[in-house]
């Protein structure tokens, strides 16, 4: 599993219809919502 970036939600990355690369890297989201958020500014949310 693994964790939306902006509400730390656990996701299925095989079910997420929700994705988005950033800097060669797979993030997976709950919601369109929270992977809007995340493209808006990315370097908020990335460890």
């Amino acid at each position: 599993m693994a964790i939306d970036p902006v509400c730390k939600m656990e996701v299925d990355e095989k079910r997420s219809k929700f994705r988005s690369e950033y800097e060669g890297r797979n993030y997976y989201f709950c919601s369109e919502e929270c992977k809007q958020e995340f493209e808006e500014d990315p370097e908020e949310y990335v460890v």
